[in-house]
């Protein structure tokens, strides 16, 4: 299989949404709260060109298991 960028992304990216979903389900778990902390990332760019006006709100919210999806999936990349 030919390694690109697109399948970089798209590793990465299936890798954080398990994390999320395992640090979610983990969430419930007192003992495990400190792999389950959620630090939120935020990024608002907006202008207004006069022809053209845009506004973009991106959030992203990550932890430790997320995180470690992550790196699940950019491992599985480089193992292709």
């Amino acid at each position: 299989m030919k390694k690109n960028t697109i399948t970089l992304v798209f590793m990465l990216l299936i890798g954080l949404v398990a994390g999320t979903l395992i640090g979610q389900l983990l969430a419930s778990y007192s003992a495990l709260s400190f792999l389950t902390k959620t630090v939120e990332l935020t990024w608002q760019p907006k202008a207004d060109l006069l022809v053209l006006k845009y506004d973009l709100d991106l959030l992203i919210r990550l932890n430790l298991i997320s995180l470690a999806g992550l790196a699940a999936g950019f491992w599985l990349f480089r193992k292709l």
